[in-house]
């Protein structure tokens, strides 16, 4: 029996009956594989690569035959620089896959690369977006460095999303209007997460491109079951028959649709989420800008309605009306205006200042543009800090731990939400005797002694 093992995230992890519509597509791949051809799901939720190859990989290397595949699927967690524990800078993210090839084909098992799948984004111009920020790029890159086969699952699934289109895409995601759903009755808006019909056709898509890959096996996709799903029914709310006429009618609603977010002249993202009240009775919102029809969404039983438009927001200010539907009348509309932030300047970095001398405990400080919701401090890459940006502008923080004497450069990258900035270069020098000091390397032929050492010449601590 041959094993095939799938690592990755909460994409492609299996899912219960209680967490349904939520699917993973590593719970359907078995379906598609002939006779002989054993499926072991290793994905779990908020899994890095990092993460698995330092506590899981020795697990999966003991239980590895020669023949076996390990379908490698990550680059969705990693490219958020937002969350210190998941982050992954681009180096780090291709070292970690690396040393995972080879620790697979040290045990005779064939490593497949797979690139991250498509999230449900469109722009204004109906155009499927890749959100990954580079990381499948990064992906293949490794794949070519090392030699191993290689499943462009974001190409793949962003064909895919793309042939569906805004009208039809989001039905494969758990993206749910009030009352679809009895595990969601108020809705709920996942544009990266698959249901079990989207599961199971990235699922097929998987097997598919396994059977086309050169260097794998012939006999391990059963071709019978490649069928494409029939494509999903259009959005209820790309079917209203002329929705600009409601704006025409005579309200007949005594009370106003109302929202509770985002707040009056906020700053949002692209893909910001719309949440609010309806007046008793209603059962769908429309949402209009400058008397054009944007979409709708049906009411909860609790009378509360949650939106996002499945195309981005263009950056600037916007104004949404919301008018209610209550059988065959209207109410008046509401209006809420916000600013949409599609691009951050990079912080600016006040202390230390360039080149400075600091002591062991390197002490950061600077001014951000508006909108930044926090600075990250990197260093080669790695975050190694967080500062939240205050009301006035600035932001501040001391690093947790002591710092070896000598020169460093450190980036400052601002993000607000998803979006990030450029990165705010800063070098500085942390006082003491660097390592490669000749204080220190004239005693080089010196073990290392107590820190209490009486011996002449003592080394010295910094």
């Amino acid at each position: 029996m041959r094993k095939i093992c799938v690592l990755g995230n909460s994409v492609a992890t299996s899912r219960e009956e209680a967490e349904a519509p939520l699917a993973g597509w590593g719970q359907y791949l078995g379906a598609f594989l002939r006779e002989g051809n054993e499926v072991r799901n290793f994905a779990r939720d908020a899994m890095t690569v990092r993460g698995y190859f330092t506590r899981r990989m020795a697990d999966l290397l003991t239980l590895l035959d020669p023949g076996d595949l390990v379908l490698i699927a990550f680059g969705r967690v990693e490219q958020r620089v937002n969350q210190m524990g998941r982050y992954h800078g681009p180096r780090e993210y291709k070292e970690y896959l690396r040393l995972s090839v080879e620790a697979i084909r040290g045990e005779g098992a064939v490593p497949v690369l797979l690139t991250p799948e498509a999230r449900c984004v469109f722009d204004e111009t109906g155009k499927a977006l890749d959100t990954h920020d580079g990381y499948s790029e990064l992906t293949r890159e490794v794949a070519a460095e090392t030699g191993a086969p290689l499943v462009d699952m974001t190409a793949y699934t962003t064909e895919m999303i793309a042939a569906l289109g805004p009208t039809r895409a989001r039905r494969f995601f758990r993206w749910l209007d009030p009352g679809e759903h009895p595990n969601h009755p108020d809705g709920i808006v996942d544009s990266s997460h698959f249901n079990e019909l989207g599961a199971r056709e990235v699922a097929r898509l998987t097997a598919l491109r396994l059977r086309d890959t050169p260097g794998l096996p012939s006999d391990l996709v059963d071709p019978q079951q490649l069928a494409p799903a029939e494509a999903p029914l259009v959005l209820t709310e790309f079917t209203v028959t002329n929705p600009e006429m409601a704006l025409t009618m005579a309200p007949g609603v005594p009370d106003l649709p109302g929202f509770t977010s985002p707040a009056p002249g906020a700053l949002v993202g692209g893909g910001h989420r719309l949440t609010g009240t309806a007046p008793a009775g209603a059962d769908y919102v429309l949402f209009y800008e400058q008397g054009r029809y944007l979409g709708g969404t049906a009411v909860s039983a609790s009378g509360t309605w949650q939106w996002r438009r499945v195309v981005t927001w263009a950056a600037g200010p916007h104004s949404v009306e919301v008018l209610a539907i209550v059988g065959n009348a209207v109410s008046r509309t509401s209006v809420r205006d916000f600013e949409v932030v599609r691009h951050l300047e990079p912080p600016r970095v006040t202390g230390p200042e360039p080149g400075a001398w600091s002591g062991p405990r390197p002490r950061f400080s600077g001014t951000a543009p508006r909108a930044t919701a926090k600075v990250m401090v990197l260093e080669q890459g790695r975050i190694i800090a967080e500062a939240p940006v205050r009301d006035d502008g600035t932001w501040r923080v001391t690093h947790a731990h002591d710092w070896r004497p000598g020169s460093y450069t450190v980036e400052f990258v601002g993000v607000f939400g998803s979006i990030r900035s450029a990165p705010a270069s800063l070098t500085l020098r942390v006082h003491g005797v660097p390592a490669d000091n000749w204080l220190h390397t004239s005693l080089s032929s010196r073990e290392p002694c107590a820190d209490a050492c009486e011996h002449y010449p003592a080394m010295p601590v910094w």
